[in-house]
Order: C-alpha cells, then structure tokens, then sequence
C-alpha cells in the first residue's frame, strides 16, 4: 500500500516537473526569439533566417534604437511614472491598509469602508467618465493622468491589511500601551514587519506602471509625452521603420542599410522588459511568502 502511494506520488512528481519545464519552455520562446532577432543582422531578419540564435551577429539594432530621441524620451516618462506611481501608491494602500485590518470595536465604520472599496473591484465609472475627470482637472498630457487613476490598488489594499490582521494582536496593544500613537506604531513596527507584503505589492505596482500602455494612449495628445509602452505599441502597430513621410534623410538611408523594421522593434521591445527581468529576481523571495501570508485571514 505505501508502496503504491509512493510511486503514484512519484509519477505525479515527475510529470507535474515535465508540465512546468514544456510550459517555461513555451512562455521562454518568443522571449528569446525576440532577442536574437533584436542582435541580428537585416538581411538575416528580413528574410526570416533568425530563430533561436542570432545569425550575424550585430549591435546596430540597439544603436539605432538608443540613439533615437523619441525611444529615450518615452523612457524618461516611463522612469517618471513608475516612480511616482509607485511612491503615491504605496503611501496610499498602506494608509488605507492598516485602519481596515482594526476589528469593529476598534473602528466601528470598518466594514462599511471595506465595502465600499471592494466594490470598485466589481464595478467601475467606466472609460468616458474618467477620461472626463481627467480632462476637467487639467491632467491630460500630465505624468498625473499615468499615476493618479490607478493610484488605490484595492486589490494591493486587501493583501497588506490581511498581513497586517495577521500579526499578533499583544504587540500592537503593548506599543500602544507604552504610549505609541497609531500614526507611530503604523510606522515603526507595522511597516518593518511588513517587507514580505510590501515586496510583493511594490513588484505588482512596478510591474504594472511599467507595462500599461492603453491609458498612455489616450491621456496624451502628444507622442512625445507618450511613455515607453505606449510608444512601442505605436511602433509595433507601424509598418514604416522612418516616419519622415517618405523623405530620408543621409543618416537614415545609412541606418536603413545596417538594421530593419524588425530588428529595430524587437531591441527596443527586449530593452523594454529588460527592467522587469533583473527587478523580479531580487523581489522574487519575497513573492510567494508575501501572497501566502498576505491571503490568511478575511
């Protein structure tokens, strides 16, 4: 009988690891297509040469693409905007976070403001609404319209105050016993305790800022407000590599003869998620555990 358990167990094992490897294996591919089509050559990319390895091996992609000022500037804004997204809305969802986590008799108006947040999960005013918000308080073609929309992650709000429900009840009363206000224990011991939940919160938060691109699109009437995502998604939806309206001048007939449309697009679309791949590993720890302990209690 055990014996049986043991290699059903086994079996299971060894497939579920076969599973993982073939579905890495398949989210790895178009990763490292993208990558080796971003360091070959034009003719090579061009005449669809390129799969797994880069053939002609050549930097003038990634030249090109940083010596474009639109690239780098659509970089800044995106530097902008993650930074101060994540910033306001780390500062917003654990202020929001920890009067929730209080029971009733602490804070008798708990429930009521927990579902009043849980609703905008379910419900929202919608794209004309909020666009008319943002227009009406003079946010458009602002790093504001970027941050400010999406500044309460209610989702972020209930990881962080399960965490904080979490925690042993006889540390918070004893600091406030001592004489610690909330604003201090909240602070200076709420907040230290907190790293594994706030990782992961900060990984979700950058990553988000990072990769929204449709919000960009629509609260920015100029393309060089655009941030970075916004901009490729332009590009990639592009089929002209110049946009100069058919007149090329001498540096771009010489760019031209060194790299290609689809060269071009894929080092600025891996120079992109470049950011993404060297934060996660360093927040990845925190990942798991924060999720877990963040998830406990309701």
């Amino acid at each position: 009988m055990d014996f049986n358990v043991s290699l059903g167990r086994r079996v299971f094992l060894i497939c579920n690891n076969v599973f993982l490897i073939a579905l890495a294996v398949v989210c790895l591919l178009p990763l490292i297509n993208i990558l080796a089509l971003s360091f070959s050559s034009s003719s090579a990319a061009t005449a669809g040469a390129v799969k797994l390895w880069p053939v002609d091996f050549t930097l003038s992609s990634y030249k090109y693409a940083l010596s474009k000022p639109e690239f780098l500037q659509s970089l800044l804004v995106s530097i902008q905007r993650v930074v101060l997204g994540t910033i306001i809305s780390l500062l917003v969802v654990i202020i929001s976070a920890y009067p929730l986590s209080k029971e009733r008799t602490d804070f008798p108006m708990r429930t009521f403001y927990v579902w009043f947040f849980f609703v905008t999960i379910l419900f929202s005013g919608g794209l004309i609404p909020t666009y008319m918000v943002i227009r009406n308080y003079h946010m458009l073609d602002t790093v504001w319209a970027l941050v400010f929309p999406g500044a309460v992650a209610v989702f972020n709000i209930v990881l962080l105050l399960n965490f904080f429900r979490g925690t042993p009840k006889e540390i918070q009363e004893a600091a406030l016993v001592d004489g610690c206000t909330h604003w201090q224990l909240l602070w200076k011991m709420m907040v230290p305790i907190s790293m594994p939940a706030l990782a992961t919160i900060l990984l979700f938060t950058c990553v988000g800022q990072w990769n929204s691109w449709f919000d960009g699109l629509i609260y920015m009437n100029s393309p060089t407000n655009y941030p970075l995502q916004t901009y490729l998604q332009t590009l990639v939806v592009s089929t002209e590599l110049f946009t100069a309206g058919g007149n090329l001048t001498a540096d771009d007939m010489k760019a031209l003869a060194e790299v290609s449309d689809r060269t071009t697009k894929a080092s600025q679309i891996f120079l992109a998620a470049l950011p993404v791949l060297v934060l996660y590993p360093f927040l990845q720890k925190y990942f798991m555990k924060g999720i877990v302990l963040g998830s406990v209690k309701g």
